[in-house]
């Protein structure tokens, strides 16, 4: 009589199948020692990082203040790596021209933080650099519909933005599969970026969702250099 297979366990549902995909990692320097950026971004590029991620935060869209365009210049020499800048200000579209001049790669923007996301989208394409929108855990799928065939990247929020150290917020993952299903329809390589509570356990859950990229901040920066290049590749394989 031929075995049964085992049955599936609801922590084997979380660990993620094997992917074609290439899962990128991009330690948010929120995390980081402040006291020593350029050291801390030479650590994580040298540690196998494959984007710098820089929240960009105004104490108005939400409730924290990081950094501004002179800081994103003076960085720009410690790593040869893109830098994934992360728009969190209202209104947007004054500070686009500063954030691509200080370096920036990838700028992203919210729906929410001007009047028209289109022109946003616009502004950051005709600066030469790539343009991702970020979705808030209440912002719905659909707000990116009318400007996904213009984007390099898609960011989904899984937690409130603002500050770092927060719980994953597991109902984004059924909105990772929904972005999922959208951006393979499109042909495209479009990005599907996840950031806001990445830990060694929810990467595997965000991975198996969908995502390709995993902004890392409190993962990524334990234990100091030395531990880098470890945490890095757990987190790239979601290994818990």
């Amino acid at each position: 009589m031929a075995s049964m297979p085992p049955a599936c366990s609801d922590s084997d549902k979380l660990i993620p199948k094997r992917m074609t995909r290439s899962i990128r990692i991009a330690p948010s320097i929120l995390a980081a020692d402040f006291a020593r950026l350029g050291d801390e971004l030479r650590a994580v590029t040298e540690a196998g990082a494959d984007f710098i991620h820089i929240d960009v935060m105004d104490g108005h869209f939400v409730p924290n203040i990081t950094i501004g365009p002179e800081v994103v210049g003076a960085l720009r020499e410690h790593s040869a790596l893109p830098f994934d800048v992360h728009l969190m200000l209202s209104p947007v579209d004054p500070f686009i021209p500063l954030f691509a001049a200080a370096g920036a790669d990838i700028i992203t923007v919210h729906p929410e933080s001007g009047p028209h996301l289109h022109r946003s989208v616009q502004l950051v394409k005709s600066l030469g650099k790539k343009v991702g929108v970020a979705l808030n855990p209440g912002t719905q799928v659909e707000a990116i519909d009318n400007v996904l065939g213009e984007l390099d990247l898609v960011l989904v929020m899984s937690v409130n933005p603002g500050f770092g150290g927060q719980s994953f917020i597991t109902s984004q993952l059924d909105k990772i599969r929904a972005l999922r299903t959208r951006i393979d329809a499109t042909g495209r390589a479009i990005d599907l970026e996840v950031d806001g509570g990445v830990n060694f356990e929810t990467a595997a859950a965000a991975i198996e969702a969908g995502a390709d990229v995993l902004v890392a901040g409190t993962a990524t920066f334990s234990g100091g250099p030395g531990a880098y290049a470890d945490n890095i590749e757990r987190l790239r394989n979601g290994a818990g």
